[in-house]
């Protein structure tokens, strides 16, 4: 009994290690100086503008990737470890993994469905000035990424602001 014990923990940190490094860290595929597959080596309108102000925001953003993914590997989960368990403490072992499994991934994937699909990021609202009109844009990035002063911005497509960052964050210390 105290081997399946050791297998069912064994199973759980594998399926938790693999959890944590399937998760993306939601939003940062939206900070101005991310671009996608397509956006590179294309000629891009750019101009130079003055920022006025920078103040904290939140940015909500779709997380529903790493909601799927956290149903998907807490049902595997649930199921290695219910099977395991139910195996081990049943009369019938192939019931009592059948059943364990069952009831275990039901539950890993009802837990995995507690990720939030849409969650908030840190991000920017930033006030500039281009050619005499004061303009606001919201943008996903940290607060020390921007100062008031002269910063480029990228025309994407109609009305997409991407106000590249023009200070740098300090390092953290040890």
């Amino acid at each position: 009994m105290r081997t399946n014990w050791v297998r069912v923990s064994q199973g759980v940190a594998l399926m938790a290690v693999l959890l944590t490094s399937a998760c993306q860290t939601p939003g940062a595929n939206d900070q101005a100086n991310v671009y996608g597959e397509n956006q590179v080596n294309t000629q891009q309108a750019a101009k130079v503008i003055k920022i006025l102000a920078v103040l904290p925001a939140k940015v909500q953003v779709d997380n529903s990737q790493n909601q799927k993914t956290a149903q998907l590997v807490g049902g595997l989960l649930g199921a290695v470890g219910g099977g395991l368990l139910g195996g081990s403490v049943a009369y019938n072992q192939a019931a009592g993994a059948t059943v364990g499994a069952a009831g275990g991934g039901a539950a890993g994937v009802a837990a995995g469905s507690l990720v939030p699909s849409t969650v908030l990021v840190e991000g920017v609202s930033i006030t500039y000035e281009d050619q005499g009109q004061i303009y606001n844009s919201a943008q996903v990035g940290k607060l020390c990424e921007f100062a008031p002063g002269k910063a480029i911005v990228i025309a994407t497509g109609p009305g997409v602001t991407r106000i590249q960052p023009n200070a740098t964050c300090p390092l953290p210390t040890t």
